[in-house]
């Protein structure tokens, strides 16, 4: 089981989400062709939980206001680090604290991230990704980046 112990407890699968993040675990959990929701609700966890350790500022505002309450929650209850990772650092920083391999925990960022993006649309990921390292546009499933010369 890949759980980050940094992340928001979880409820009891018993206990009833909102419409919208159920619709987003099923997301998750069809893009990443999880056998359970349950194990898309753990790799959503651990990526926005990640992910809300990197981004900061506005953008990390706007991005909570488009997710669903529950997966909101999890990103913004992270405090963000001060050095932030780059995309391959932050996928290997994912996989210690899941104590998962680098495939697995890849496989589940890109999952999640997919979703994320369909919540977030194109212009907010594009800024989100001019705020991160180099690195994320490719988790986020897009050519990297590059300024203008």
């Amino acid at each position: 089981m890949i759980t980050d112990p940094h992340a928001p407890s979880q409820q009891s699968y018993g206990q009833s989400y909102g419409t919208a993040y159920e619709q987003m675990l099923e997301k998750v959990r069809y893009e990443g062709a999880y056998p359970t929701r349950e194990r898309a609700e753990e790799a959503v966890r651990l990526v926005l939980a990640g992910l809300g350790r990197q981004v900061t500022g506005d953008e990390r505002v706007d991005l909570a206001r488009c997710l669903p309450v529950e997966a909101a929650r999890v990103l913004t209850t992270q405090i963000p680090d001060t050095q932030p990772l780059t995309g391959w650092a932050f996928v290997k920083d994912l996989a210690t604290r899941a104590g998962a391999s680098l495939a697995t925990t890849r496989w589940d960022t890109g999952s999640v991230f997919c979703a994320v993006a369909a919540y977030a649309g194109p212009d907010l990921i594009t800024r989100i990704l001019r705020q991160l390292p180099s690195g994320y546009a490719l988790l986020f499933g897009r050519a990297e980046l590059t300024p203008a010369a």
